[in-house]
């Protein structure tokens, strides 16, 4: 039996198969990861931070989200992990000298807008835009891309001398085995500094039970009766 205008449907006409998920836009997606606060969605602004997993925040996000826990959005299982400010980084970051910002969005060319970043590497130049790996140092907060690390091999910071070990180095906006990679380390160092706490609580309390003066009693002399005289 045909439809309208005697033409016969095909089988895949008339069976719906499964919808096809739409694809992500990597160009997209990379513009808000480097561009935009983890946390509020608004474009990033200084002072920058970044957490423990590589995450990029606003700071003053950062300080709203601690100050208001009570609020469930579902951002902020972003920043679930970060208790304190103290488990955030501030970012040491390099201005692109050849970043214009939207003065150079004239032409229209959405190609050019993405390759384009407003930070740079400043030991190898190259632009923070996603298309390279970039790190930050936990002990100072200075970001470079990771072929810098790679290619000048140091024990100390290429900015400000800082010394650091391979544990201060955190991957941004890593791959998923990055950010497990970084999820162990950070669980790893607050277990660390948990059990140096306790020790230090422990030691302090010993201390101070040493310090208390001690009662010396002193040993009361046996009484003496008085001698009967022999008769």
């Amino acid at each position: 039996m045909g439809c309208d205008g005697g033409t016969i449907p095909k089988r895949h006409e008339l069976v719906k198969g499964p919808k096809k998920v739409e694809k992500v836009d990597k160009d997209a997606e990379l513009v808000a990861q480097w561009n935009y606060c983890t946390l509020s969605q608004e474009i990033l602004r200084r002072p920058i931070v970044a957490c423990e997993l590589g995450r990029l925040y606003n700071k003053d996000a950062v300080i709203e989200f601690l100050l208001d826990k009570s609020s469930e959005k579902a951002l902020g299982k972003a920043a679930s992990h970060i208790k304190s400010i103290k488990n955030v980084t501030e970012l040491r970051l390099s201005d692109n000298p050849a970043w214009e910002g939207d003065k150079g969005n004239t032409k229209g060319d959405k190609h050019d807008d993405l390759q384009r970043a407003r930070f740079i590497c400043p030991v190898v130049g190259l632009e923070m835009n996603g298309r390279h790996r970039f790190c930050f140092l936990r002990c100072c907060g200075c970001v470079f891309s990771e072929r810098a690390l790679k290619e000048i091999k140091a024990e100390v910071c290429h900015t400000c001398g800082a010394a650091f070990q391979e544990d201060d180095v955190i991957v941004l906006n890593g791959t998923k085995e990055d950010v497990e990679t970084l999820k162990s380390r950070m669980e790893e160092r607050r277990l660390r500094t948990k059990l140096g706490k306790n020790l230090q609580g422990h030691q302090k309390l010993r201390q101070g039970s040493l310090r208390k003066p001690t009662l010396i009693l002193k040993r009361r002399k046996p009484a003496q009766l008085p001698k009967v005289r022999q008769q």
